[in-house]
């Protein structure tokens, strides 16, 4: 699964990230993405956001809510 880029992402939109302290477990958490901390259009390791909660990290998949 490629990892979105910028353009594919918006606001409140619901994403799974993997936050700087999990990257080498790779666990992912769910959130609504509250704002943009990366300005260009993509990055190797995802588009890094703040979520909702405040929390940090790096987009790896938009969340397909059924």
């Amino acid at each position: 699964m490629a990892i979105p880029k910028r353009s594919e992402l918006e606001l409140d939109q619901l994403v799974l990230v993997v936050q700087k302290q999990d990257q080498r477990s790779g666990e992912l958490t769910e959130g609504l993405i509250k704002r943009f901390l990366t300005k260009s259009p993509q990055h190797p390791h995802g588009i890094k956001v703040m979520l909702d909660t405040g929390e940090v990290g790096r987009v790896q998949s938009i969340v397909v809510e059924d």
